[in-house]
């Protein structure tokens, strides 16, 4: 495994920063790759405007500025609300020959997060090369059910059957009421769903998992091989991952851990893959790296080949992706550019720790400058 890092964009004004760097390839001649990301407020907490994008026709030697997308807005819905969305993937459908993105929606007041709980929804949008636009935003309709009263698939990665139906891992929250506060216990699941090339439809919904430690679980990402799909989850206490033989019904999930049986570390962020052929690789972040000082320890960003029997990282196969630089990794994307070339895509998050999580220029002590990365991953031969 070659990995070549590059830095795409740096610098920032210290009122906001970029986030959510998440990538998506068009196959071609010449090849079209595509950096979703949009801008975080630092004096706040997750107050996400509108989606810009990022353009490279020569694989990724030269890109062109961040534009805005005005078809990935916030949309006033009266009384002071906005509707906007947020923790968006992009990703190449191959039967439609669309790239087609997904995500949630989040909701304003007067540009705060109000109260939970809060409706959610997944969106979809599908991107136009020849305009360089994407198309206005919309919601996955889903039964009329309490249950997906507040879901999204926020930070999921999906995977796209040869049909072209796709297995959507979204999660949903639960309301539970104790002495007079909520508190929300998500659930994850996969949904199945019709994608024509411009309309996602539902079809179906797989098993539903949940965790008891903290929230529940979120954030899942799904990928298969050797015919089998694998899920990794977000736990507060500890990233999960389960196995399923058709994509929809999954195993009980288990903490992640190392082959020699510890545990891997990440905890309370996401994780996403990377397959090469048949082989198996997780993309994470971890405690016990020299990294106290980092959010959650979202920093550096880890590669590590998977063990698809034993459901474990191989230690001996680590490697740091992105440098840690005093601001979290935790939020990035993943895309297949080829069957031996892997690009991921992250942001150097500038909201730091306790007591002052605004304070940008905790990080900044580090070297953070809001630099947004692309790793490029090169496979060769065995």
């Amino acid at each position: 495994m070659k990995i070549e890092l590059q830095t795409l964009s740096k610098g920032y004004d210290r009122e906001s920063c970029w986030v959510h760097a998440r990538v998506g390839t068009l196959p071609g001649n010449p090849l079209r790759a595509v950096v979703t990301m949009q801008k975080l407020r630092l004096s706040g907490d997750d107050v996400f405007q509108g989606l810009h994008d990022m353009i490279t026709l020569d694989r990724g030697a030269t890109w062109s500025a961040p534009k805005l997308q005005p078809g990935l807005g916030r949309r006033p819905i009266g009384n002071g609300m906005e509707e906007g969305i947020s923790d968006f993937t992009p990703g190449w459908h191959e039967a439609s020959g669309t790239l087609l993105g997904t995500g949630h929606t989040v909701l304003y007041h007067n540009d705060e997060l109000p109260p939970l709980p809060r409706p959610r929804s997944t969106i979809y949008s599908t991107y136009d090369p020849n305009s360089g636009m994407w198309a206005d935003w919309n919601k996955l309709i889903l039964p009329d059910e309490i249950r997906f009263e507040s879901e999204g698939a926020g930070c999921t990665q999906r995977w796209d059957l040869p049909s072209g139906d796709v297995l959507l891992p979204t999660y949903f929250s639960l309301k539970e009421t104790v002495r007079d506060k909520y508190y929300i216990q998500n659930v994850v699941t996969v949904l199945r769903c019709a994608f024509d090339g411009s309309m996602l439809s539902f079809c179906d919904q797989g098993s539903e998992m949940t965790n008891p430690e903290g929230r529940g679980f979120v954030e899942p990402s799904l990928t298969s091989v050797r015919g089998r799909y694998f899920l990794t989850l977000r736990n507060d206490r500890a990233g999960y991952v389960t196995s399923s033989t058709d994509g929809l019904q999954f195993e009980t999930p288990r903490p992640w851990t190392f082959d020699d049986g510890s545990e891997l570390g990440n905890y309370n962020t996401q994780q996403h893959w990377v397959t090469h052929r048949d082989d198996l690789y997780l993309v994470y972040t971890r405690k016990g790296a020299n990294n106290d000082h980092v959010m959650r320890h979202r920093a550096p960003l880890f590669i590590g080949q998977v063990d698809p029997d034993r459901l474990c990282v191989i230690r001996a196969t680590e490697k740091i992706l992105v440098p840690e630089r005093g601001a979290r990794l935790g939020n990035f994307g993943v895309a297949k550019v080829s069957e031996d070339e892997t690009w991921v895509t992250v942001s150097e998050w500038m909201q730091t720790t306790l007591p002052d999580p605004f304070d940008c220029t905790v990080c900044e002590r580090y070297g953070s400058d809001n630099s947004v990365f692309l790793a490029k991953i090169q496979f060769g031969e065995k």
